[in-house]
């Protein structure tokens, strides 16, 4: 795996992963400071990447993809999966936007993490139908997904999904997450936490850093400016442990044509109170 970061205008990032090379046109990188933030730069990256990623796949995983995509609509069909009622429509706004996190997810964890990206340990929190945890799994077959659900018919779905698509690197696990991070079976077992359209950053942070290892990442999938979002997290993302490493920024089919990638990294084990009891995080964030 090697993935790397250059700053120059048309450079590439070469991106490895599996059974694929692939050359990712990146455009040049940009720096700021977070409002709020003095002692800390953030880099944001802006790269039109998740259209090359999906053309990067095998055969296998595009067929995966639509085997997905097809019982996603079916489903829907009877019960509330997704607002999109169209493949192409589903291929843009969910799977490719699923797959735009993967690049500086990589990255990241290339550079600040102490372990290689072969075989990752990734939790998907409040998953829903599978995104973006589902599509991670299908485009690195090589990682352990677990995706974390607390609504019966979604992981009903979900494990229908996984045995249609003949995952073996899936697992479905109904719960929700302030019970998991207490759980020691969960807790501090993951490199990666990934969550995508769950709550806002500050809540975010109390689910997912407590199922974080020491050193590993916690990526969230927020809008095209999350900026005061997540300086009123800083607290939390503290308190769990964690400090904010960078945003990056992705082309998207959102409203405003772009994604945000908020990557935080865990620096130290979350203290044992977190996350606290179901509900509250939501209803008293910190």
């Amino acid at each position: 795996m090697l993935v790397l970061r250059c700053k120059a205008p048309n450079i590439h990032l070469l991106f490895s992963h599996g059974n694929f090379v692939k050359h990712l046109p990146v455009s040049k990188l940009r720096t700021f400071r977070c409002a709020g933030t003095n002692t800390k730069t953030f880099t944001t990256v802006t790269a039109d990447l998740n259209s090359s990623c999906f053309e990067a796949l095998t055969s296998r995983q595009k067929e995966q993809i639509n085997l997905y995509v097809d019982a996603l609509l079916q489903w829907n069909q009877k019960m509330n999966l997704t607002a999109v009622k169209e493949a192409n429509e589903v291929r843009e706004r969910h799977i490719k936007d699923s797959l735009s996190i993967l690049p500086p997810l990589l990255n990241s964890y290339s550079l600040h993490c102490n372990t290689l990206c072969d075989n990752l340990r990734v939790v998907d929190v409040g998953t829903g139908p599978g995104l973006p945890g589902l599509v991670l799994a299908i485009a690195c077959p090589g990682w352990e997904v677990t995706l974390v659900e607390s609504m019966n018919k979604r992981c009903v779905f979900l494990k229908h999904a996984v045995g249609l698509m003949g995952l073996s690197n899936v697992q479905v696990v109904r719960e929700r997450a302030e019970n998991l991070g207490q759980d020691h079976c969960f807790r501090e077992q993951f490199d990666v936490a990934v969550a995508r359209a769950v709550a806002e950053m500050r809540i975010l942070a109390e689910y997912c850093l407590p199922l974080v290892r020491v050193g590993g990442l916690f990526v969230a999938a927020k809008g095209h400016d999350p900026h005061e979002e997540v300086r009123k997290a800083e607290r939390a993302i503290k308190l769990m442990g964690a400090s904010i490493l960078e945003f990056c920024s992705v082309e998207s089919q959102s409203p405003y044509g772009r994604r945000t990638a908020i990557i935080c990294l865990k620096d130290c084990s979350t203290p044992a109170k977190y996350p606290r009891d179901p509900g509250i995080p939501t209803k008293v964030p910190i």
